[in-house]
């Protein structure tokens, strides 16, 4: 291990794996303090960029970009009370009361240190679970594998909120999407409706840039107006004499030794961010909540909380940061993301070559440990960025998306056409973002259909596999009945919960 992790080190500090890191952590800190857009979609906009490179390369540069997305949202919502990312929204709920009472400076010293803590903290967990996740990872076969992959789509599905069978119909989309082409047991092509584009299949690389990154530019085009929709009001404020000017060194310096002073808060939360983040599809968004209402519960002064509490500001930053490091862990392991952006960093995977499962484990610890070492390194640097340049970079949201739509379609068309050379990827990437603007006007889940075309052709090997060597009693393996308990649990329990809230409401709605 020691070895590994020196080797994978070294790897990460080579000059131009060190550039790209700090192009994707630029890259990310930028978009990640635009409202609007997220570290999934930033993942989907830069994915083709990393065709060609190698692993190690590759995730620097995309893996360094997500990192600091988290980062860079928290400055948007500490100064503007607009959560820059989704995963950052428990931040505002003190980090702008502080603002608002000329503490701004001392709210981001405190969550941009907390995030850079919690992000070291969760590398950490990733490196040690390691050694504990690699002999149950070799134990498993094709048939556990299979049902793992099973386990991934109905967490996902279940937890599409109150719309689980709009989930669980995604998924099934997803899953015949992925039949399209050379069926690899046969030989015969699937679905391809007489095309010979659609032999090899749909690209993933098109699928993903155009149901994420083209689906929000083109939502983003139809709002007409700022990409940050607070604009004005932070003009209003700033003219109102409200201290977001207040981000001086000394201010910030300040917020930095809060962190330090609470350093027990930042572990704790930090853990709780790392547990969440390994339970596929719970979200950023509920490890941060759950690590606000745990300082809340420990503070001495918990009726500060919602008025400018710092501890609130350090918990939520703390927490943001470590889930990402919790959720790589089932994504190198066993293939299951553990939210949007994990999910779209699988396709990465494959894009460059490389299987989740026990070669990430064994054959490339050493690209699974640079992970750890990136998101170390990539937070160092944006929080020293953030600290020293803050003040001109919130000028950046006031930039209207008339400008910033019509450049980033077309560096997703041309990283589109580049990946393959091949116009019939930039079509997959235009009909892409179509499916996903319905599934966002409606209220359509995307990350279940996008999961079961990334998970459909490893499923489908698995299951083969299991049959050939198995026949039908892989179906009895211990482990593989376990898990099936588990998947069925998933989904039904959100259906017998609102069972049960439906027969309550009729209850107490009867007349007695």
């Amino acid at each position: 291990m020691g070895e590994a992790l020196l080797s994978s080190l070294t790897q990460l500090l080579q000059p131009q794996t060190l550039l790209l890191m700090l192009i994707g952590v630029a890259v990310g800190f930028a978009v990640g303090i635009l409202p609007g857009l997220g570290g999934a979609v930033t993942l989907a906009l830069m994915l083709p960029f990393a065709v060609g490179l190698e692993p190690v390369q590759a995730f620097a540069f995309l893996l360094g970009m997500l990192a600091v997305t988290s980062t860079a949202g928290d400055i948007t919502s500490v100064l503007f009370g607009v959560p820059g990312e989704a995963t950052s929204a428990a931040t505002v709920l003190d980090g702008h009361p502080m603002t608002k009472r000329g503490e701004a400076g001392r709210a981001l010293g405190a969550v941009l240190s907390a995030s850079a803590l919690g992000a070291a903290f969760g590398a950490i967990v990733l490196v040690a679970v390691i050694p504990i996740v690699r002999p149950l990872v070799l134990a498993f076969g094709p048939a556990e594998f299979f049902a793992l992959t099973i386990l991934g789509l109905t967490f996902v599905v279940a937890l599409s909120g109150a719309k689980i069978l709009r989930g669980l119909l995604m998924a099934l989309f997803g899953v015949l999407v992925a039949m399209i082409g050379i069926d690899a047991q046969e030989g015969v092509p699937r679905y391809a409706f007489g095309e010979l584009y659609l032999w090899a299949g749909i690209p993933l690389v098109p699928l993903v840039v155009g149901l994420f990154g083209g689906a929000e530019l083109l939502q983003l085009m139809m709002t007409k107006g700022s990409i940050n929709r607070s604009g004005k009001a932070v003009s209003d404020a700033v003219a109102a004499g409200e201290e977001v000017r207040a981000s001086g060194m000394s201010a910030l310096l300040s917020g930095v030794r809060d962190t330090f002073a609470h350093w027990w808060l930042v572990i704790r939360s930090g853990a709780i961010g790392v547990a969440v983040g390994m339970m596929p599809g719970v979200g950023g968004s509920v490890a941060q909540f759950l690590a606000y209402g745990h300082a809340q519960q420990t503070s001495r002064r918990p009726e500060e909380f919602g008025t400018g509490a710092i501890e609130g500001v350090i918990a939520a930053g703390a927490s943001n940061n470590a889930k990402d490091s919790g959720a790589l862990v089932p994504t190198v392991a066993f293939g299951i993301p553990g939210g949007a952006a994990t999910a779209v960093l699988l396709s990465a995977f494959l894009v460059v070559g490389l299987d989740p499962g026990p070669e990430m484990l064994t054959t490339d610890l050493d690209v699974t440990l640079s992970m750890a070492w990136i998101v170390i390194l990539a937070n160092v640097v944006a929080v020293a960025i953030a600290l020293l340049t803050v003040r001109h970079l919130v000028k950046l949201t006031d930039v209207p998306s008339t400008y910033i739509v019509p450049a980033l379609l077309v560096l997703l068309t041309i990283g589109t056409y580049t990946a393959s050379n091949n116009f019939g990827d930039v079509l997959v990437m235009l009909c892409a973002a179509g499916i996903g603007v319905v599934c966002v006007r409606w209220n359509w889940p995307r990350v279940p259909f996008l999961l079961a075309v990334v998970l459909g052709s490893i499923a489908e090997r698995y299951l083969f596999l299991s049959v050939s060597l198995y026949g039908a009693e892989w179906l009895t393996r211990p482990t593989v009945v376990v898990i099936g308990v588990i998947a069925a649990l998933a989904l039904l329990r959100p259906l017998l919960r609102r069972r049960r809230a439906v027969r309550s409401a009729t209850t107490s709605g009867s007349p007695r």
